[in-house]
C-alpha cells in the first residue's frame, strides 16, 4: 500500500504580505536592500529585498524607493500605519533608501545637472 502525503497549503509568509501592501502604496516606486543589501528576509529558495521582519521586540525594518509626487513624511506615515497595524502593533523602521524622479520633471531637472541621465 502507497500512501501520499500531500503538504498542505502554507500561508503567505509575513513578508510577502508586508511587501504587498508596501508597495501597492501610490507613491512606493519599490523596495531596497538598504545599505549592502542588509535589509532583506530569507524564504525558501529565495531573498525578500528591502523587507526585515524582526524577531520579538526588534522593529519591522522597510527600505523603501518613492516617488516624489507626494510628501515624503506623510507617506513614511501611512507605511508605517498600515505595517504596524498588519503586524500586530510592532514598531516599524523605514528607510527611504532612494526617490524616483517622475518622468515630466526629468528633463527639465536633466538640464540643471541634478539628474544622472546616463543610460
Amino acid at each position: 500500500m502507497t500512501v501520499t502525503v500531500v503538504p498542505e497549503p502554507t500561508a503567505v509568509p509575513l513578508a510577502e504580505q508586508i511587501a504587498a501592501v508596501v508597495t501597492a502604496h501610490p507613491a512606493v516606486a519599490g523596495l531596497h536592500g538598504g545599505i549592502f543589501g542588509a535589509v532583506a528576509t530569507y524564504l525558501p529558495g529565495r531573498r525578500l529585498t528591502g523587507v526585515r521582519v524582526g524577531e520579538g521586540d526588534e522593529p519591522v525594518e522597510l527600505a523603501v524607493v518613492l516617488h516624489l509626487d507626494q510628501p515624503i513624511p506623510g507617506v513614511v506615515r501611512d507605511l508605517r500605519h498600515v505595517v504596524s497595524g498588519l503586524c500586530g502593533g510592532a514598531a516599524v523602521d523605514i528607510t527611504v533608501a532612494d526617490v524616483a524622479v517622475p518622468a515630466r520633471y526629468a528633463a527639465e531637472l536633466a538640464g540643471d545637472g541634478l539628474v544622472d541621465t546616463r543610460p
